[in-house]
């Protein structure tokens, strides 16, 4: 399976790295292809050589002027014109989005991606990886407006939360019938 990650791209406390790297294993050693920003750098980093080493492929999709910080030893590397082509090329890539810890350029990709599927525009699942509760904040803000009527249908229809790798691999292989 072709699974997309949205992360940080910032070098990061441990309290997020090995969780981090601990998914990147379970990927790697599931024979799964990593999606991912194409970043040298970071949080991309930790878990583009976690799946690399445990036997996963790497497809890498940066944009123009980050180029320089893609990785060079990937199994394939597209560089985008801006971020909107990136995003839209990750998601065309992915059979299924895993959202990880980040900052304002993860939450950009993980609305868009979440707005998207409200719409009908894809159907891939989609995991919020709640590494030490990062996304507490966010699902309480989810639940408020499924509570409140402002979307259209269940957010569990839209988003999985997964409080570890572990679970967030099980749902998705789970929702490809892999399990």
């Amino acid at each position: 399976m072709n699974i997309c990650a949205f992360l940080s791209a910032a070098d990061l406390d441990d309290r997020y790295t090995v969780p981090a790297r601990e998914f990147a294993e379970l990927l790697g050693r599931g024979g799964h292809t990593l999606v991912w920003g194409g970043s040298e750098s970071g949080l991309m980093k930790v878990v583009a050589d976690g799946v690399q080493s445990a036997g996963g492929r790497l497809v890498g999709v940066s944009v123009d002027f980050l180029a320089a910080k893609a990785r060079t030893n990937a199994d394939e590397m597209v560089i985008a014109r801006d971020l909107a082509e990136r995003k839209a090329l990750l998601l065309a890539k992915a059979d299924a989005v895993v959202i990880m810890v980040g900052g304002t350029g993860t939450l950009d990709e993980a609305t868009e991606i979440l707005e998207l599927k409200k719409h009908g525009k894809h159907t891939k699942p989609v995991v919020l990886l709640n590494t030490a509760g990062f996304y507490d904040g966010l699902r309480q803000q989810f639940q408020r407006m499924e509570d409140e009527g402002f979307l259209p249908l269940p957010l569990t229809d839209l988003v999985f939360f997964a409080k570890d790798g572990v679970g967030a691999l099980a749902y998705l292989e789970e929702s490809a019938g892999l399990r």
